[in-house]
């Protein structure tokens, strides 16, 4: 299949090298700052997949992303920051990453070029087609994750994929496709940059939507969160306060008594 890569044209910035330190960030911003303008162009292929996957979970199933290198890592840490900002179970948004665990902090040689082991990896979680799986690959030929996408078509399950290619294998394999093209990198082809940008400014679009889609936000409180620490029992206490228009004291031993802001709010007696 013959295509263009964006993600791999030449960057608009040469003799890198030969740049201080301030044009070199100046320059690295001025590449950012058209991040964000390229993922409002998919806006309506970001909607199309939401509106699959919230009746999805609405009925029990979950959400799968699956990538490689800095694209798995990316939605390993969407999945990851599901359960203490929504108050979800960790296999409610689950992360796949080609070379397992491991590939998390150092690189797993070969592991992306797989096209068998990411079926055996989401089998390990007994995938159905209750369930969603999106692909996530900037260059969108990553092998493990258009494999991924192709078997679970197969079986009847929806697919969306995030990639910076048009035409890309990725982008046709997948039901709801998702094409951000942010353009060249900085560096030639360093994809973890703007694209790399691009992925999480989407990851936390679909996450964040389909959350509060699923009524784990109130007005525009995270009142689900874990209270794993200090910062949060604080900000808790204070969506307490803020809410009720209750004194700190009574707001926090609330928060305590019930466990989490929702609870301390509708077990409220005035």
């Amino acid at each position: 299949m013959n295509f263009v890569k964006t993600t791999e044209q030449s960057s608009n910035f040469n003799d890198l090298e030969k740049m201080s330190v301030h044009e070199l960030l100046t320059n690295m911003n001025r590449e950012d700052q058209t991040v964000a303008v390229a993922v409002q162009k998919v806006i309506p292929n970001i909607e199309k997949l939401v509106n699959e996957i919230v009746p999805k979970l609405k009925k029990g199933g979950r959400l799968f992303y699956i990538g490689a290198g800095t694209s798995g890592r990316l939605g390993i840490l969407d999945a990851s920051e599901c359960p203490p900002t929504f108050g979800v179970s960790h296999d409610v948004v689950i992360g796949l990453i080609a070379g397992g665990d491991a590939a998390i902090r150092k690189a797993v040689e070969n592991a992306e070029d797989s096209k068998t082991q990411a079926w055996k990896d989401l089998e390990a979680y007994n995938i159905t087609n209750n369930d969603v799986l999106v692909g996530i690959a900037a260059s969108g030929t990553t092998p493990y994750v258009v494999a991924a996408l192709e078997e679970a078509n197969k079986h009847n399950i929806i697919t969306g994929a995030i990639t910076m290619n048009v035409g890309s294998p990725l982008a046709l394999v997948a039901k709801y496709p998702i094409a951000c093209i942010v353009g060249p990198e900085f560096v030639t082809g360093s994809s973890r940059m703007k694209a790399g940008t691009a992925q999480k400014m989407i990851l936390n679009m679909i996450s964040t939507s389909v959350m509060i889609k699923l009524d784990k936000v109130k007005g525009n409180k995270m009142v689900d969160m874990q209270l794993s620490n200090e910062k949060l029992v604080n900000r808790g206490t204070h969506m307490i306060m803020e809410v009720l228009h209750i004194d700190e004291k009574t707001a926090n031993s609330l928060l305590l008594e019930y466990g989490s802001v929702r609870n301390a709010i509708n077990n409220y007696q005035q």
